[in-house]
């Protein structure tokens, strides 16, 4: 399986490194000097780490082949991509990959159908599902343990114990209040799409990445070196 690691930024210096937004909980595992990553798009690579180091806070890579800035420059925006093992699964069993946890059915603990999750938002303070209802309309789930009381992957389906007002479209605004929480998203992750991983009250991250979000992403190039905020591993989106 193929997911989103890592976005490329702007050159840094004159000897070929560039920024780096990571988009993987684990940037040791997936971005140590030696890797060989494909890309998106695929002309740009396959890209080999030659070197990695922290500076202020910032990753920076450099790349086999990449000796100065204009090479690097032409790097920018470049999605990093790595081969994962679809066996794999986090270590702490209250952590998910995104891609585990999208399309599952959202039923309450009644047996009551609520609908599917169809995105996770990773948020400052915790994770949230977006969920389609049957009739269209979205809902926004904490992924908290005392309302997302268990996910069950083989079923294929995530129960929930949702406080009074979380479901009643009478007493929350759906549509204004998403808008706000991909607000706060933005600002604090810069459209996330990568390999993370979404866990109950404590959220790391890897989401999947979608070509629109990137390129939104693109325009903001002020990446974080650490956490991203959903899921681990997210495949890119098909280009077909």
């Amino acid at each position: 399986m193929q997911l989103v690691v890592a976005r490329i930024g702007r050159a840094h210096g004159i000897k070929g490194e560039v920024t780096v937004e990571v988009r993987t909980d684990e940037p040791e595992l997936r971005l140590p000097p030696g890797a060989v990553l494909a890309t998106d798009p695929p002309g740009a690579g396959p890209l080999t780490i030659e070197q990695g180091r922290v500076h202020s806070g910032r990753l920076l890579l450099r790349f086999a082949g990449v000796k100065d800035r204009t090479a690097a420059e032409a790097l920018r925006n470049t999605l990093l991509i790595a081969e994962v093992d679809p066996e794999e699964v986090p270590e702490d069993p209250e952590e998910f990959y995104d891609y585990q946890l999208m399309d599952l059915d959202v039923v309450t603990e009644d047996g009551e159908e609520i609908g599917r999750i169809t995105e996770i938002s990773h948020l400052p303070s915790q994770d949230l599902f977006i969920v389609e209802r049957p009739d269209g309309s979205e809902v926004m789930i904490p992924f908290v343990e005392e309302i997302v009381t268990e996910i069950d992957l083989h079923e294929q389906r995530a129960v929930i114990n949702p406080p009074r007002g979380l479901l009643d479209p009478d007493e929350a605004d759906v549509a204004s209040e998403r808008e706000t929480s991909r607000t706060e998203e933005g600002a604090a992750s810069d459209d996330a799409a990568s390999d993370h991983a979404t866990a109950r009250a404590t959220s790391r991250t890897d989401e999947a990445a979608s070509r629109a979000g990137d390129a939104a992403a693109a325009k903001d190039d002020a990446p974080s070196a650490g956490n991203g905020a959903t899921s681990r591993d997210v495949p890119p989106e098909d280009p077909r």
